[in-house]
C-alpha cells in the first residue's frame, strides 16, 4: 500500500513534530488557564465590592432612618435628643414605650466605628453593621445650617460612609456614600 501524494502517514510523522505540537497545546492550555484564574479573580473582586456597596447602603439607611426618629415619643422635658455627636459616634435616644421618658437600655441607640467596622449597640452589646468602612464622617449642623458639636443644638446631620471589600488593600478604590438628614422630633 503507497500513500497518496500530499498526504502523511504516522510513520511520517517525526519526534521534532510531535515536540512542536505538544508545546503548542501545552501554551494553549497553559493561556487558558491563566485566563480562566484571572476571570474568576475579577468575578470575586466585583461580587465582594458590590456586597460591600449593599450593606454599605443598608447601614446608611438604617443610621439615616434612626437619626430621622430619634427623639420619637418623648416629652418635652424627656431629655435630650442626642447626647453625643462626635465624628465617628452618635448617641441618640427613642421613647420607644411611649411612657414619656427615656429609660433602659434599649431607648438609647449608639452607633460608632470601631476598627474598619460600623457597630450599633441598643442596649444588647455593639452588634456589627458593616465590614470593610474606611472612613465614616458624621457632621452636625444647627437651626442657622451652621457646624456645632453641641448635640441639644443638632437639627441636621450629614453622614458620608467609605467601605471597601472585606479584605481589600489600601490602593483598592473605596465606594463612598452620603445623606443628609434633618432630625423630625426637634
Amino acid at each position: 500500500m503507497t500513500a497518496e501524494p500530499g498526504r502523511r502517514t504516522l510513520a511520517d510523522v517525526t519526534l521534532a513534530d510531535l515536540l512542536v505540537s505538544t508545546a503548542v497545546i501545552g501554551l494553549t492550555l497553559g493561556a487558558t488557564v491563566v485566563t480562566l484564574e484571572q476571570g474568576q479573580q475579577a468575578w470575586a473582586f466585583g461580587a465582594a465590592r458590590v456586597d460591600a456597596q449593599q450593606s454599605a447602603r443598608a447601614a446608611l439607611a438604617w443610621l439615616a432612618a434612626e437619626l430621622r426618629g430619634a427623639g420619637q415619643g418623648m416629652g418635652p422635658r424627656a431629655g435630650p435628643v442626642l447626647s453625643l455627636a462626635e465624628e465617628a459616634r452618635v448617641v441618640l435616644h427613642v421613647d420607644r414605650n411611649r411612657d414619656g421618658a427615656v429609660a433602659g437600655p434599649t431607648e438609647t441607640v449608639t452607633w460608632r466605628l470601631v476598627g474598619d467596622v460600623l457597630r450599633r449597640d441598643a442596649g444588647g452589646g455593639a452588634q456589627p453593621v458593616v465590614n470593610g468602612v474606611r472612613a465614616l464622617e458624621l457632621r452636625y449642623f444647627d437651626a442657622r445650617g451652621v457646624a456645632t458639636t453641641v448635640p441639644q443644638e443638632v437639627r441636621t446631620v450629614a453622614i458620608v460612609l467609605a467601605t471597601a471589600p472585606d479584605g481589600a488593600s489600601a490602593a483598592t478604590p473605596s465606594t463612598t456614600m452620603s445623606t443628609r438628614i434633618r432630625l423630625r422630633n426637634r
